[in-house]
């Protein structure tokens, strides 16, 4: 019996599909729907312990077939530099533009995503994607295609062993004419995405890693870990700016308005509205004030009648419904679009992520109005509806992608019926005015004249910003969440009440400068022209190559003119931030002069030496203070403490070696957890015990500063085991556990508070075998136990035998043979 792969975007949407396309038998008066089907599903999960595989009987291609059903979780691979490339100090970020070879790598490397696929793949005989159904979804395609081709059997001669599944919604039908009418998948769109990603990873990381070390290494006081540079994220803060020099701009003109009241009967009055609405010059509406201001009476000249309505929406595309989240319901474009989707994986609304505002004329509308007929709020006007029969909704944009979004289950909030449901969109009662006709007259009750001033614009909102992003072009309906939330993370603008965006001082800075240099580095317009090429790419009329190298030969003049002129984005800077010698507070000791290096507390936080003129990064997101004033025996570096707080894990660490690892088994940045110095106190082959029962290559070190309550932490994940509460001494002794050869600890226990028995206050023993250490361990942050470890009742079963420390004298970490021992057991 053959086989059939079936690969889906997440693996939610995997295990809907499959319950639709495996339930035939289940439900024998469909059973047409479903010729595929013959069996019942079930179900396991896959190597990567994410992804399930859904397993059925059925036909297909005319021949008993078994179906398997996985997915991925979004990309598989992700476009990235070759080796030193990736390294900022390295490499001049002009290279990148061209001479700097890039590569497709895994991700998510701990889903291990290829070989899932691969072993999904092995020995089977066709593959239908099911992959989300734009652009991105096509390029996964083919990244499941290189993962999955070479292990699956070989085709019989020119036999067809490639589909594309083609849907809009999770629903029955729509999954089932899918499953019917399967098709290729189309290698231009792919081709479109490969080219954006390589254009945005060239030219973002040429502009970024310049401007980042060139500012960071001048100013203190940035606040912003990376000043990133994007093709379409830097537009994006443009229209933020823009409104923002609008507003600073802006000069208030005083202006006078007239305004009468008349009395219309005996208990009302109502306000005239001046039909010339303003005047800017007070000796003009004096004059006037003065020509109305003796009269008694008001007559009517004219009257008119107006009808006021509002027209039903377009259909909802994905812009829209960004726009709406935003404004109506106070929701980030990222939140609300994450909320989407979610809503389409649990079958609630059809596909998010669409252009298009016109439903086709044989769209099925009252289908998916049954769906609300129950509903507790809205079912009368639905089946109010379905009775007396619906207009067709107003004619929008066909992008030729996919149907507008639309509610496909009843919920609770949906988007229907359009006023009578939504009362706050229908047009707000006026208060009516008295029956009156030409000739009437009323009585003037007052008249005076008010003087006011013009106000300037409010910041942009979301609604608006997105806006302005759809008409000029920049992002995609998929994307430009993103772009707004970039620039919100960068610290390049902050969101105030009203979902307003107000730009930092950084932002502002940053466009000024790019409009000093190239305004076209900020304008919409190349992107806009870009993506117009991008296009061309996905339709198959421009070609790939010449689109990439024409665009990237562009932005290389620019960023070779852009670092030449880079003095008048600098002139900006000094205006508005600090040097680097003029922040920070006094820390530690600096190895080579001795003096003073001062603390620069903003993102990203690193010491800075004004006599040396050296800046030395620091580990980011946590607490730095001086270390007992104990120095590095390498070079004389005072040590700095770095803490992510009380529960969680801290380490010290030297500056300098940090910065310029002294060995070839050390990475920039780490710090002296993993140092391999061999006879240094505050080392990894000092203070190491075992390894990890977590991770692959970590190693738990005993942390010395975190006495009373003291904690051991695995020097690569989140690991921290807390230890000993009341002891007044822990120490990591030269002698192994004879069981599993990791390194043993000797405590010293409070005489008051010991857990030993009798007057005991000392013991030596193993955290991972002894019993009495056993009971004073706990762990914290780990997610679970090892797959393999299977603990008994009790949790104390699951030993295995260790490798002990290495011989005295040499570098390396004390690591048990096996995980599976019994402190995993313990510390989970």
């Amino acid at each position: 019996m053959k086989t059939v792969l079936m690969v889906a975007e997440k693996p939610s949407l995997a295990q809907s599909i499959a319950k639709i396309l495996s339930r035939g038998r289940e439900d024998e008066p469909q059973r047409s729907l479903w010729p595929w089907s013959v069996g019942s599903m079930s179900s396991h999960k896959g190597l990567n312990g994410t992804c399930s595989v859904h397993e059925y009987s059925g036909t297909f291609a005319g021949q008993p077939v078994r179906f398997k059903m996985t997915s991925v979780c979004g990309h598989v691979m992700t476009l990235d530099f070759l080796g030193k490339y990736n390294k900022w100090d390295k490499v001049d970020p002009a290279e990148l533009f061209s001479q700097a070879p890039t590569e497709k790598k895994e991700a998510n490397p701990k889903l291990n995503m290829v070989k899932f696929l691969q072993v999904e793949g092995k020995g089977c005989d066709y593959i239908v994607l099911w992959l989300d159904c734009d652009k991105e979804g096509e390029n996964i395609c083919f990244e499941v295609l290189d993962a999955v081709l070479p292990f699956m059997n070989p085709a019989h001669g020119n036999e067809k062993t490639v589909f594309r599944a083609r849907f809009s919604s999770i629903t029955d039908t729509d999954i089932c004419a899918a499953m019917a009418r399967l098709g290729e998948p189309d290698h231009n769109e792919a081709l479109s995405v490969d080219a954006r990603q390589e254009l945005d990873l060239r030219i973002g990381c040429a502009f970024t890693r310049f401007q980042t070390k060139y500012f960071q290494g001048k100013y203190g006081n940035l606040d912003s870990s990376l000043i990133s540079f994007g093709p379409c994220q830097t537009p994006t803060l443009g229209f933020c700016v823009e409104r923002h020099d609008k507003i600073q701009s802006f000069k208030p003109e005083t202006y006078w308005v007239l305004q009468a009241k008349v009395n219309a009967d005996k208990d009302r009055s109502l306000l005239l509205d001046w039909d010339r609405v303003r005047v800017f010059d007070r000796e003009i509406a004096q004059m006037f004030l003065n020509m109305t201001k003796t009269e008694k009476e008001a007559q009517v000249e004219a009257t008119s009648k107006k009808e006021k309505a509002k027209q039903r929406p377009l259909a909802l595309n994905t812009v829209e419904m960004l726009r709406v989240a935003s404004s109506s319901l106070g929701m980030g474009p990222q939140h609300a679009m994450q909320t989407a989707e979610r809503l389409y994986t649990q079958g609630y609304i059809s596909y998010p992520r669409t252009e298009t505002t016109h439903y086709p004329e044989n769209f099925d509308l009252k289908g998916p109005l049954r769906q609300q007929a129950n509903h507790p709020y809205w079912a009368d006007t639905v089946k109010q509806l379905l009775s007396e029969g619906i207009n067709r909704p107003r004619k929008g944009h066909d992008a030729g992608d996919h149907p507008p979004i639309t509610p496909m289950r009843s919920a609770t909030e949906a988007e229907l019926g359009f006023t009578e449901i939504m009362p706050w969109q229908s047009v707000p009662l006026e208060e009516s005015l008295p029956t009156c006709q030409r000739g009437d007259s009323f009585a003037v009750g007052e008249m005076k004249m008010l003087e006011k001033q013009t106000s300037p614009p409010d910041y942009l909102t979301e609604a608006e910003l997105i806006t302005l992003m759809e008409k000029h072009g920049i992002g995609t309906d998929a994307s430009i969440p993103v772009h707004i939330n970039n620039i919100c993370q960068r610290n390049y603008v902050v969101v105030e009440s009203g979902r307003r965006l107000r730009p930092t001082n950084l932002g502002i800075v940053l466009v000024h400068g790019y409009y000093r240099i190239d305004a076209e580095l900020v304008l919409p317009t190349i992107r806009s022209a870009v993506e117009k090429q991008l296009n061309l790419i996905a339709q198959g009329k421009a070609d790939y190559r010449q689109v990439l190298g024409h665009t990237l030969d562009i932005f290389k003049r620019k960023f070779h003119y852009f670092v030449d002129s880079i003095a008048g984005m600098d002139e900006l800077m000094e205006v508005s931030f600090s040097p680097l010698a003029a922040t920070g507070k006094p820390l530690s000791r600096c190895g080579k002069c001795h003096r003073f290096m001062k603390y620069i507390q903003a993102k990203p936080s690193r010491l800075h030496c004004s006599h040396c003129d050296e800046t030395y990064t620091l580990p980011q997101n946590g607490t730095i203070k001086l270390y007992k004033e104990l120095r590095c025996p390498l070079d004389d570096f005072e040590l700095v403490l770095w803490s992510s707080g009380s529960r969680g894990k801290s380490y010290p660490l030297c500056p300098y070696c940090s910065n310029h690892p002294p060995f070839r088994d050390m990475k920039k940045g780490m710090g002296c957890n993993e140092c391999t110095h061999p006879t240094c106190q505050h080392s990894l082959g000092m203070l190491g015990i075992g390894q990890c029962v977590e991770c692959e290559n970590g190693v738990l070190v005993l942390d010395p500063t975190s006495g009373p309550k003291w904690k051991v932490a695995c020097n690569k994940c989140n690991v921290v085991a807390h230890c000993f509460e009341n002891a007044h001494r822990v120490r990591v002794s030269a002698d192994t556990c004879s069981a599993c050869e990791a390194a043993l600890l000797g405590v010293d226990f409070n005489k008051t508070k010991s857990p030993l028995p009798g007057d005991q206050t000392q013991y030596t023993g193993c955290v991972f075998c002894d019993p009495v250490f056993q009971e004073l361990v706990e762990l914290k942050h780990a997610a679970s136990c090892h797959p393999m470890h299977r603990c008994g009742p009790g949790g104390r079963q699951g030993r295995g035998r260790g490798r002990g420390r290495r011989p005295a004298g040499k570098p390396g970490a004390r690591r048990p043979k096996d995980k599976m021992s019994a402190l995993a057991a313990y510390f989970v």
